[in-house]
């Protein structure tokens, strides 16, 4: 009886340790999945942030370009202004001359009609 007890014992501690065994080797490759993941999601994450510190440089260089763009626009745009207020001066200047010119030759024109008369 003594043999049958130490054979059941031994049976029973040999299916534990199998169950133990088969534990550890599942506890095990859960492990080396998790960290398979774990180093996947943060290789995926340095790529992200080396992406965001691209556009974020893309993002200031374009900034910097539109302020340029704007600058060289104000600057443009003020030398039109100054360009059309010269053209108005001009355009009065000549209006001016006109007005002089025909004032000038309307009285030759008038004292030509005397003389040959």
């Amino acid at each position: 009886m003594e043999e049958e007890l130490k054979n059941r014992i031994v049976i029973i501690l040999a299916v534990l340790f199998a169950v133990f065994f088969f534990g550890t080797l599942s506890s095990c490759n859960n492990a080396r999945h998790q960290q398979a993941a774990y180093e996947k999601e943060r290789a995926t994450r340095i790529q992200l942030e080396e992406k965001e510190g691209r556009f974020l440089q893309e993002k200031t260089a374009l900034e910097e370009k539109a302020k340029t763009k704007e600058k060289e626009a104000e600057e443009a745009k003020a030398a039109l202004e100054a360009t059309k207020k010269i053209l108005v001066q001009e355009q009065l200047v000549n209006q001016s001359l006109k007005e002089e010119l025909q004032k000038t030759a309307q009285p030759k024109t008038a004292s030509g009609n005397f003389k040959g008369k």
